[in-house]
């Protein structure tokens, strides 16, 4: 009986994500306005009805490819040591999702745009709590109250937006000669040195 309710559990958690890998590619490629929940069905091979079994909404199914994203990088992050220091343990992750080929970075900013040019999606998103997940982990960590304390609150924010834009300049082909890993060292030594002003706009100043 467990082991039937195993592969039951499994099969259904592999046609969620394949319904939500779907509504992300039409919606990467038509806009999600464009798209309809007969269109993902139909992508993912499966009935219109078995998505509304899985789903309530298209913007809930592309929402369902960014929390399984989120949580492999929070259990990642719950893996690490309980007394390495928490940007130690960001960067670590940091370099972790970089080390990925070009391809898969161009994927990673891609849902990110998504939740920004869409108004609706992004509502949804924001009541999901996805930076929730993260902020949790970082209070068990440091000793903090995430409903009451700033720190794990803004380094959950710095940490996102330092990912962020790591990963937008990655794959903008702006970077230089410097490699995904090298951005994540930079970015981070400018995250932990609070941001100092860079040397050519004080000479500029003076």
């Amino acid at each position: 009986m467990t082991s039937a309710l195993g592969l039951r559990d499994r099969k259904k958690a592999a046609t969620r994500a394949a319904l939500s890998g779907a509504a992300v590619r039409l919606a990467k490629e038509f806009g999600l306005e464009s798209v309809t929940s007969e269109a993902i069905a139909a992508e993912a091979g499966v009935s219109t009805r078995t998505f509304h079994n899985y789903f309530a909404s298209k913007e809930e199914a592309v929402l369902h490819e960014i929390e399984l994203e989120i949580q492999g990088w929070v259990e990642m992050l719950r893996n690490r040591p309980a007394d390495e220091p928490i940007l130690d343990s960001f960067e670590y992750i940091a370099h972790e999702v970089v080390s990925a080929p070009l391809g898969e970075l161009e994927e990673m900013c891609a849902v990110p745009r998504l939740l920004e040019e869409t108004p609706a999606l992004m509502a949804k998103h924001v009541q999901d709590n996805v930076s929730r997940m993260f902020g949790e982990v970082i209070a068990e960590r440091t000793g903090t109250n995430i409903d009451r304390d700033l720190y794990p609150n803004l380094i959950q924010v710095a940490v996102g937006g330092t990912m962020k834009t790591v990963l937008e300049l990655a794959v903008s082909g702006n970077a230089g000669d410097r490699s995904p890993q090298q951005l994540v060292t930079e970015a981070f030594a400018l995250v932990r040195n609070g941001f100092p002003q860079p040397a050519t706009l004080m000479s500029h100043r003076s």
